[in-house]
């Protein structure tokens, strides 16, 4: 049980949350100055311009929020638009299988969650990593619970 992440650990894509929110801050930055240095544009347009980058900047920062929190009462799951919190004896099984775009997990109510969190697209060893990571602590903890 050495080889076990120390509790609380954090999975997250550390790549794609650069990259989205990188290219959110730029695209934020390109359409509020093109809408400043048009000069046909008034007041209206230009609020227009600029609140439309910044909502493709939320958007993409919504997309970068994913992350898996493990931690000694259970995993916390976030995804784009929720939140999920469950208890280590929840969790039956942690997928990653080849050609899947995240981790999904098996659930004792016998339905399955996205875990998008631990997504292999950038990244691949490291989402093969941090999959094996959590699949060893549902196996050591998640048993804990049960009679």
């Amino acid at each position: 049980m050495s080889d076990l992440p120390a509790l609380p650990v954090t999975f997250r894509p550390g790549r794609t949350r650069a990259v989205l929110l990188t290219a959110g801050a730029a695209i934020f930055v390109v359409i509020t100055t093109v809408a400043l240095l048009l000069e046909n544009l008034g007041p209206g347009e230009r609020l227009s311009f600029v609140f439309t980058g910044a909502l493709m900047f939320g958007v993409l920062a919504l997309l970068a929020r994913v992350r898996v929190v493990a931690d000694d009462a259970g995993v916390t799951v976030v995804n784009i638009a929720g939140r999920r919190r469950l208890e280590w004896a929840e969790i039956i099984q942690v997928n990653l299988r080849p050609g899947d775009p995240w981790v999904f997990l098996d659930l004792s109510d016998g339905t399955s969650l996205p875990a998008l969190g631990i997504q292999p697209g950038i990244a691949k060893q490291q989402a093969i990593a941090d999959a094996r990571a959590l699949r060893a602590l549902v196996e050591a903890r998640g048993t804990r619970d049960l009679p």
